[in-house]
């Protein structure tokens, strides 16, 4: 049953962009609404699961009436408007912030009509969560779309204790100064007891930022035990800074993995794909972050040079459609398409294109299954704040088999350096990386693995959650 909190409230609160629910039509028309599969969902569900809580969010369609359960979550839906869709999500966060935040990739565009939707639907998120918590309770918010939330809320409810994460990387000043709204965005999150990044570098560039901004007391000493520490003297508040590298329920990935039906569906995409020497993968949202141009880029230089036979080298690019109405993700597309293209009419037979391209979500077990039968999984972003697609690809590979080239562009690349590196601004890093996931005699690549599978299995996703609430309530 949805808990009954319309009076006390919650005492544990997340807020975030979306609801972790699914909703599903029936021939009837009956509707039902199940827990999405979401890594942040899936992060947080060890939390509910042991605690009620309430979470805070949009359900993904504008103009929507709907009002979401699923049990074990206090759903509160934050209504939006197709015009505050398009410029609050597609127009602020993801053509301003995210670029932004991601090394300037492709040119942010600065727009005052932009921000003030935001102002306004990061107001309408913040008197949400303050309807949804208890006296005294702990409200978690989440990531860029969210930034002006903690000191909306403080000002509301300042008997909350309030956390902020980051999910994506902190830029350093010289891009963030770009901002025109760069002290707003830092006085919202400064509203937080305690702010998190996956990386001490991104700790440490908000601190200077802070600093330099705003002149406030910063200090650099560690006060954490698993993470590094600053903190902020914010109006007699002292507001705690910190890295904490999220990861995946490793222990679950693991065991899905390692299920009869998801072996025997590996062996069978091995066979279907012609049982190649050397099957590659990249799984990814289609977003120019992401380095998918990267991979296929080498790819056809590796096929021209030899390095690799197109005769027994198989790519597999799993793509899930994302933000198709920005223009530079449109454009992304195109490009990725032409190249795929190129190389199978080049390289390969009607019967056997060496690239296999599917621009389509795929279903877990599925995914589960591509990763278990994958000999290199390529991940190859220009930028990235962790990407768990490393994590979940070593969770699946119990038989030590298989080989990971890692970007060293992405966050994941601090705690597995046993992964084949590479730059993805230098091609013949990247073509060197990837011939030598391939070719390494399987003693090597065991190794590796073996490292990676030991960061994995030893640093869950509860481990993140738990550590991050304990900071932040004192524990």
């Amino acid at each position: 049953m949805r808990p009954d909190t319309s009076t006390a409230g919650s005492d544990f609160v997340v807020v975030a962009n979306r609801l972790p629910v699914n909703k599903q039509v029936g021939d009837d028309g009956t509707v039902t609404w199940t827990r999405a599969p979401g890594g942040l969902v899936t992060a947080l569900a060890p939390v509910f699961d042991s605690q009620p809580g309430a979470w805070v969010g949009w359900t993904g369609q504008p103009d929507s009436a709907d009002d979401p359960h699923v049990d074990g979550i206090d759903i509160h839906a934050v209504p939006l408007s197709a015009a505050e869709v398009e410029d609050y999500y597609e127009g602020f966060s993801n053509s301003t912030l995210w670029p932004l935040y991601h090394d300037v990739l492709v040119k942010p565009e600065y727009r005052a009509d932009w921000w003030d939707v935001y102002i306004t639907v990061n107001r309408r998120f913040a008197e949400a969560a303050s309807a949804a918590a208890a006296p005294g309770a702990t409200v978690w918010v989440q990531d860029y779309q969210l930034q002006l939330v903690p000191a909306m809320l403080r000002e509301l409810r300042p008997d909350l204790k309030i956390g902020f994460f980051l999910h994506i990387p902190w830029p350093p000043l010289e891009l963030f100064s770009q901002l025109p709204w760069r002290r707003e965005i830092v006085e919202g999150l400064l509203g937080a007891d305690l702010i998190g990044f996956h990386l001490p570098g991104g700790a440490q560039n908000f601190l200077g930022l802070t600093h330099r901004l705003t002149g406030l007391p910063v200090s650099t000493e560690p006060v954490g035990v698993r993470s590094n520490f600053g903190t902020v003297e914010v109006d007699g508040r002292t507001v705690q800074v910190g890295s904490f590298p999220i990861s995946i329920d490793s222990a679950g990935v693991a065991a899905q993995a390692d299920t009869a039906a998801v072996r025997a569906r590996a062996a069978q995409l091995r066979e279907s794909l012609g049982n190649p020497r050397t099957l590659l993968l990249g799984v990814d949202r289609l977003d120019y972050t992401k380095g998918i141009d990267v991979r296929i880029e080498s790819l056809e230089r590796l096929f021209a040079s030899g390095r690799l036979d197109p005769a027994d080298t198989v790519f597999v690019q799993l793509a899930s459609p994302s933000r198709e109405n920005v223009e530079s993700y449109a454009t992304l597309r195109n490009t990725v398409e032409r190249t795929v293209a190129h190389i199978n009419g080049t390289y390969g037979t009607v019967d056997a294109p060496p690239v296999r391209y599917l621009l389509q979500p795929v279903p877990r077990a599925e995914l589960l299954a591509y990763f278990v039968a994958a000999d290199v999984a390529l991940v190859t972003p220009l930028r990235d704040g962790m990407n768990l697609v490393t994590k979940e690809y070593i969770a699946c590979r119990s038989d030590l088999g298989g080989a990971l080239v890692l970007s060293e562009f992405t966050g994941a690349a601090m705690e597995l350096d046993a992964a084949y590196l590479m730059n993805p601004y230098d091609d013949a890093a990247t073509d060197d990386a990837v011939v030598a996931a391939a070719t390494d005699d399987d003693a090597e690549r065991r190794r590796r693995m073996q490292i990676l599978r030991d960061q994995v299995m030893n640093n869950d996703v509860d481990q993140w959650a738990r550590s991050f609430l304990d900071t932040l309530t004192g524990k």
